[in-house]
């Protein structure tokens, strides 16, 4: 099997000499998970282990490990194929959902021109035959926005030209290919990463505090944690002393503090890391497109179901398609798909505008509890304060450098003992 991506990741970010528990902090692994997935980065890409005199192991990983790993294995080379070809095929798909619009405004219109010239033809036909001839009217009708000017409009509007002047955001970059599939679907879950940060975030908090913790400092970046005796006997940590091989610490009062030990241990000296007071959930967004951009959206769309409900019934007879074939037999043999893509492209959006508020509703409910948890910790009464304090009776920190090592793969057993002899 080929080693973690994540591993990997977090050992070039911390200097290629890392423990355990370094990774499992910088990436909110599992304690376990992290050990295995070193071991196997290691044996893989020719790391070496340090071990000191405590009996605590470094892993030192040459900085072309990446290299060694990806020659070796052809999953990670197919993978970031895959993820460069995934990056155009994702681009090409964003940009098919405006293509397909303009093409149905396109052949609704140019369809609705055919028939009602064939229409206007047939009349003057028989008006010509009564009087004996006359001229031949052709109709005028609104078939729609000019398209181009939809798409460059900007170009000839000197507000716009001033706007453009400024500096760009990424919904002022997007164009209207793009804008159409953010009108549909959106920009992404701004919260996928959730989980990643929650329990980075949580790691943090931990080496912070040198791996001794209470669990009102550990709440505000967890979900619901319960109510009564959930709550009381703060069975939310449960998962966190899993995750991070913790074990909870009994004070003289009964208040429970938890001790991190593999936490402690460090390839190199920790400085305090920033962190959030408390787990914050991004908002969702309808769109990144800015209004106008949404607008003409709209605009194309509302043009677009307009559109085909009015070749509907032009073609609802079925004479009209018969007889002139071509362009319009093809609209009309698709024309259940024209409308149900114009029925689409608004009501999907719609239903997401909808979504969207009820979902955030639910994440800012989230947030605010997560928020009042950190408050109390910013506030704490004499009991919290008694906890902090016996929770600093476990914090330690130990660096294990090249002057604390027992063992190392680097060199020979032999050649180590005579380095120590001599240096005795």
């Amino acid at each position: 099997m080929a080693p973690n991506p994540i591993i990997m990741q977090a050992v070039e970010q911390m200097g290629y000499r890392v423990t355990v528990g370094d990774v499992a902090t910088k990436a909110g692994l599992n304690i376990n998970l992290t050990e295995r997935g070193l071991l196997a980065l290691a044996s893989e890409a020719g790391g070496h282990l340090q071990v000191a005199d405590t009996g605590d192991v470094v892993y030192l990983f040459p900085p072309n490990f990446r290299t060694i790993i990806r020659n070796k294995y052809l999953q990670l080379q197919l993978k970031e194929w895959w993820e460069k070809v995934w990056r155009v095929l994702f681009y090409l798909i964003r940009i098919s959902f405006g293509i397909v619009l303009l093409l149905s405004i396109a052949l609704i219109f140019l369809s609705i021109f055919l028939i009602l010239t064939a229409m206007n033809q047939d009349n003057d036909s028989s008006e010509g035959s009564h009087s004996g001839g006359g001229m031949i009217f052709m109709p005028r009708f609104w078939i729609g926005p000019d398209w181009f000017w939809f798409l460059y409009w900007d170009y000839d509007n000197p507000r716009r030209q001033s706007q453009r002047r400024q500096p760009t955001t990424e919904a002022n970059q997007m164009h209207f290919l793009e804008v159409v599939f953010s009108f549909l679907f959106g920009d992404g879950n701004p919260n996928a990463d959730l989980e990643k940060r929650r329990w980075q975030a949580i790691g943090t908090i931990i080496r912070n505090n040198q791996g001794a913790v209470i669990a009102e400092q550990i709440s505000p970046y967890l979900d619901d944690t319960g109510t009564g005796y959930a709550n009381e006997y703060e069975e939310y940590m449960l998962p966190v002393l899993s995750r991070f091989n913790g074990r909870p610490e009994v004070s003289p009062e009964g208040q429970l503090v938890y001790h991190f030990p593999e936490l402690q241990t460090t390839a190199n000296e920790q400085q305090t890391q920033p962190v959030q007071a408390y787990l914050r959930e991004g908002l969702w967004r309808f769109s990144q497109a800015n209004s106008s951009q949404l607008m003409l959206a709209i605009g194309l769309g509302a043009v677009n179901f307009v559109g085909a409900l009015v070749l509907g019934s032009l073609l609802a007879s079925g004479e009209v398609a018969a007889k002139l074939g071509g362009l319009v037999a093809f609209a009309a043999s698709i024309y259940g798909v024209l409308l149900a893509y114009g029925t689409g492209f608004l009501a999907v959006p719609l239903g997401r505008y909808f979504w969207i508020q009820w979902k955030n509703r639910k994440i800012e409910a989230r947030n605010q509890i997560r928020q009042e948890r950190a408050v109390i910790l910013n506030q704490p009464d004499a009991e919290l304060q008694k906890k902090l304090a016996f929770a600093q009776q476990f914090a330690a920190q130990s660096i294990i450098g090249s002057e604390d090592l027992a063992y190392t793969t680097e060199t020979d057993l032999i050649e180590q003992e005579i380095q120590q002899n001599s240096q005795t």
